[in-house]
């Protein structure tokens, strides 16, 4: 046996599901500058989280609806009185004191330097009260993507959880669990939303659930389990006969092991898809619920609320708020679409 030892260490071994997995994303270049501009709004989501940016999104910072520009109006307009205060002389002419003039306008150029990089750079403007729409879009990234991911992971747990019960046992616990599906799916998806939103908002928990982020994220696992509790479900029923599932069993392994030690790795493929997809959907859910005011309070800011903010403004012809709230709402949603759609493809057992 010794022997035999060094042998089997130089074998070559086969690389794990991970491993592989890992591999083919690298592979895919959409997939992999998705994952690139999926980490940074998550690296903004946990600095503004920590306070380390758009800490100060709620202070006056500029004038009511000041456009995009990359100087302040403020800062702009103090540069504009100091560059009319010099002489203005033709340099072409003429003249003894013509060195002293170019040394003036050396100093308004340096003065005006000063001023621009003290200045607070505005690229997407300001709202009606002067708050700076960059920051609000990075604070509503915030909430939105942390509703959003949050909402996600409870759905796919519960859903996930009651899967497994369904397709590993059947029988009785099958019936029960299929009725409470078909009463969730019996209903409209976005009329049930907003039912909840209303009870939570206004109705009788509306006092228990004083944190609207934390109802937002109830409401919407509460609704969206029901799809991955019918694709959890399917994966057991196919698996639970299975062999490896029969040599579990044989050799004293439990209901709990089978089922989540030894069936659940082998679906989690599906799992990580269908919570993928969910983030994206969830985002878009909450989008529409703080766009009707049904989702985060108003002292608060998501880029929901942006857009409820925005479409008074763009009646006036202020459309940047719009824009930026749609811009950085496009970029995360298409950029995490693709990356589901890579993981998919990097997951599927049978491409491996």
């Amino acid at each position: 046996m010794p022997a035999e030892a060094p042998v089997l260490a130089a074998l070559p071994q086969s690389p794990g599901v991970w491993a592989q997995a890992w591999k083919r994303l690298r592979q895919d270049k959409v997939g992999l500058i998705s994952l690139w501009i999926v980490s940074v709004f998550l690296i903004l989501v946990l600095l503004a989280q920590a306070g380390f940016v758009a800490a100060d999104w709620q202070r006056e910072v500029a004038e009511p609806f000041a456009p995009p520009t990359v100087l302040g109006p403020a800062e702009k307009q103090a540069a504009d009185e100091v560059a009319a205060k010099l002489p203005n002389v033709d340099l072409s002419d003429i003249d003894p004191l013509a060195p002293r003039y170019q040394e003036w306008a050396d100093r308004a150029a340096q003065v005006k330097n000063v001023i621009v990089e003290k200045s607070e750079t505005r690229a997407f403007g300001a709202d009606r009260l002067g708050r700076d729409v960059l920051a609000k879009a990075i604070k509503g990234a915030q909430i939105s993507i942390l509703v959003g991911i949050a909402a996600a992971f409870m759905a796919t747990l519960l859903g996930t959880f009651l899967g497994a019960l369904a397709g590993y046992f059947g029988g009785w616990v099958d019936d029960v669990l299929e009725w409470v599906y078909n009463v969730f799916t019996a209903m409209p998806y976005i009329l049930l939303i907003f039912a909840l939103a209303a009870v939570f908002k206004s109705g009788p928990l509306a006092k228990t659930f004083t944190n609207g982020i934390a109802a937002v994220v109830i409401i919407l696992a509460a609704v969206g389990w029901t799809s991955i509790y019918r694709l959890v479900r399917a994966e057991y029923i196919k698996h639970r006969g299975r062999e490896y599932v029969r040599a579990a069993e044989a050799i004293g392994a439990g209901h709990g092991l089978r089922m989540f030690g030894h069936i659940l790795p082998n679906i989690s493929h599906v799992v990580l898809v269908q919570l993928s997809l969910h983030v994206v959907s969830f985002i878009k859910a909450e989008v529409i619920l703080s766009f009707l005011g049904l989702g985060v309070p108003i002292d608060m800011v998501s880029w929901g609320t942006m857009l409820s903010d925005a479409q008074t403004e763009l009646v006036l012809g202020y459309w940047w708020q719009l824009a930026a709230a749609t811009l950085f709402m496009a970029v995360f949603v298409t950029a995490f679409a693709l990356l589901t759609d890579a993981l998919r493809d990097a997951l599927d057992p049978k491409l491996r």
